[in-house]
């Protein structure tokens, strides 16, 4: 009892005291003095929490520390920052790795250098170091930026590839029609000299000329445009035909012309580029480029009755209106004469031309003395129906049977008769035309040979002064 009358004596004396402290006329006066001190409330984050505060830490009875409560980090937010600082840091070392990489690859081998074409501006600029860029770096990007080497060939070429426009009077007769007939035949030429001369293919222009001449026949004409003047067409005149090699050369009365550059055909191989410039189909395709390779060396393939030549095959493709166009290789030099193609079902692809180096001796002889100086002529043409069976038959030897002899020929000096047998020239037996004309050409005019023939069951030795065909 005593000591519940202690605790109710304590506990109204600390109601007095709080009574008397809040119930002191100052104390308002003291609490405005201090807040009169506070300049600015909105530095305070909580207004009422600083009241609460002061009051606790003044009242008699508050003997706790207090401290303002932290604010809490967000864990997300600190997450992605994380992982943003460590994508960025993995990125440039990926980024760095990549580019290091980049710098030092090695330019792959380019068509340029496969094929032996000589770029000195690729190469200069190759040498150069761009803002600080090691030189392979920039080698890679002016090559591969070039052009194809074809593009180089065709601008080089093309302006020395001409047109060729044939008009001719044709005789024709049917049930309704007797008379002539104008008719128009397109090909290809070479500027071959600046002063106008131009090659081309004897076939293109013979149907204007007058039998085997080189005169023009009544009422034809033949024509040449240029690539850069294709509206207009110069009057052409025959400098020289050989149909034998099937070239002939042309002139036109005008200078400065691009002439092509001449290849070496006796150095192409099997494999390496062609590029064939020509009028596939007439002018209308003028200047028409087409790409391949080199497919074989020394086909021989009929040019005349009685003459075979040895020329290059390519896969380029080769069409009407191309005969007598170029065929070059990757330095855009000529190499060869477009002179023939095989069609068909069975056949695509197989084109052939005159290997340039021979060419280039017929023309060259052409322009000089307007006809091919040089060739060993005998003076005979032959029965070619004769067979071993049919000598077998009549009981004769085999040979070349003579069935015209030319008058003040080379074989009428030397007394070779109409039906003699020839069987042996210069010693060797021959048993065609295609093995008399073999040995003829490995002599020149002038050289005196002996040859044997048949003659009425008898064999006959005879010398012959070898003469020159014009």
């Amino acid at each position: 009892m005593d000591d519940y009358n202690k605790h109710n004596d304590e506990f109204e004396n600390i109601g007095e005291n709080n009574e008397n402290f809040y119930g002191n006329e100052g104390y308002l006066e003291e609490r405005k003095e201090e807040y009169d001190e506070i300049k600015n409330y909105d530095e305070i984050e909580n207004y009422d929490h600083y009241n609460t505060e002061k009051h606790l830490k003044e009242s008699s009875f508050y003997s706790e520390s207090y401290s303002k409560p932290k604010k809490k980090k967000n864990p997300v937010l600190m997450q992605m920052v994380i992982v943003a600082i460590i994508s960025s840091l993995l990125g440039g070392v990926v980024s760095g790795f990549v580019f290091t990489q980049f710098l030092n690859q090695k330019p792959q081998p380019t068509i340029d250098s496969i094929f032996g074409n000589d770029d000195t501006t690729a190469q200069k600029a190759a040498n150069l170091d761009l803002n600080g860029l090691e030189s392979d770096y920039y080698r890679k990007v002016v090559v591969e930026s070039a052009d194809s080497p074809v593009v180089a060939i065709a601008e080089k070429v093309g302006p020395s590839v001409v047109g060729i426009s044939v008009t001719a009077q044709k005789l024709e007769s049917d049930f309704w029609f007797f008379g002539t007939r104008e008719t128009s035949e397109q090909g290809s030429g070479i500027i071959i000299g600046s002063d106008g001369y131009i090659m081309t293919n004897n076939h293109v222009i013979e149907s204007a000329l007058v039998g085997t001449s080189n005169d023009i026949a009544q009422g034809a004409r033949i024509e040449v445009i240029l690539p850069n003047e294709r509206e207009k067409a110069y009057t052409a005149k025959v400098v020289g035909r050989d149909s034998k090699t099937d070239l002939a050369v042309l002139k036109i009365e005008k200078n400065n012309l691009p002439a092509v550059e001449f290849g070496n055909s006796d150095e192409v191989k099997v494999g390496e580029l062609a590029v064939a410039i020509g009028n596939p189909g007439g002018l209308e395709y003028m200047g028409s480029v087409t790409v391949g390779v080199i497919s074989g060396l020394n086909r021989t393939i009929p040019i005349a009755d009685d003459r075979y030549m040895k020329l290059i095959q390519t896969d380029a493709s080769i069409n009407p209106g191309n005969s007598g166009g170029a065929l070059v290789n990757s330095k855009g030099q000529l190499i060869g004469v477009n002179t023939a193609k095989i069609g068909g079902f069975d056949y695509e692809g197989l084109g052939f031309a005159i290997p340039i180096n021979k060419a280039k001796e017929i023309t060259d002889s052409l322009i000089e003395f307007n006809y091919v100086k040089g060739r060993p002529l005998i003076g005979i043409t032959v029965e070619t129906r004769f067979t071993e069976e049919i000598a077998k038959r009549n009981n004769l030897p085999m040979g070349v049977l003579v069935d015209e002899v030319a008058l003040y020929s080379a074989a009428h000096k030397a007394g070779i008769k109409r039906m003699d047998i020839i069987t042996k020239f210069n010693g060797v037996r021959v048993k065609s035309l295609e093995e008399l004309n073999n040995e003829r050409d490995k002599h020149k005019p002038g050289d005196i040979v002996k040859v044997e023939v048949y003659r009425e069951g008898k064999t006959i030795e005879l010398e012959l002064e070898i003469g020159e065909e014009k």
